[in-house]
């Protein structure tokens, strides 16, 4: 009976996933409503995200534009994302909010570099242990030695396929962040 990688495969594409998350919230200079994911407003007594008090939208390049539904929670959504230190200007005016991506110095740029390798290590170390639980999963099957070295193999090769989806994330924000 040949070993199942279902779950080796789904876990890792969680910490694909993951990662993919995680880099849409590295602010760069370009506007993405994803980076207010994160940012909760007091609306109503209760905390709720940004998204589920108005709609954002990209106006240009370095410029989101925020449509809160109610007129009265405009202040609130404001001090959300001053409070949120994402280091955004946010210019209120007759049609909602406008969130301004100030240009980024190069100190910045390696902060943000840094940040995204610190994110790509931790993904690395989720997926090394999921293999790791797989190969813990592998010896405890019933297996010949053969069947176990070539599960191994086949293993690895996911593996590489994996790391490679990895890299490719960070490259991509590696060249958003740098310009």
């Amino acid at each position: 009976m040949p070993y199942d990688f279902k779950t080796f495969d789904t876990r890792a594409e969680e910490v694909i996933a993951w990662l993919q998350k995680e880099f849409a919230s590295v602010r760069t200079s370009r506007a993405t409503p994803a980076l207010l994911d994160g940012v909760t407003v007091e609306s109503y007594g209760a905390r709720a995200p940004i998204a589920q008090v108005g709609s954002i939208g990209i106006e240009d390049p370095r410029t989101l534009r925020v449509s809160v539904w109610d007129a009265s929670q405009i202040k609130a959504v404001e001090k959300a994302i001053i409070d949120a230190s994402l280091g955004l200007s946010v210019v209120v005016d007759e049609k909602g909010l406008r969130v301004i991506f100030p240009d980024l110095t190069s100190e910045r740029r390696e902060q943000l570099l840094k940040i995204a390798k610190g994110k790509l290590e931790e993904a690395r170390i989720s997926l090394r242990n999921t293999r790791d639980d797989a190969i813990k999963k592998m010896e405890s099957a019933h297996l010949s030695e053969d069947e176990k070295f070539r599960t191994k193999d086949q293993l690895e090769k996911r593996m590489e396929e994996k790391n490679n989806a990895l890299l490719a994330l960070f490259s991509a924000k590696e060249k958003e962040i740098t310009g």
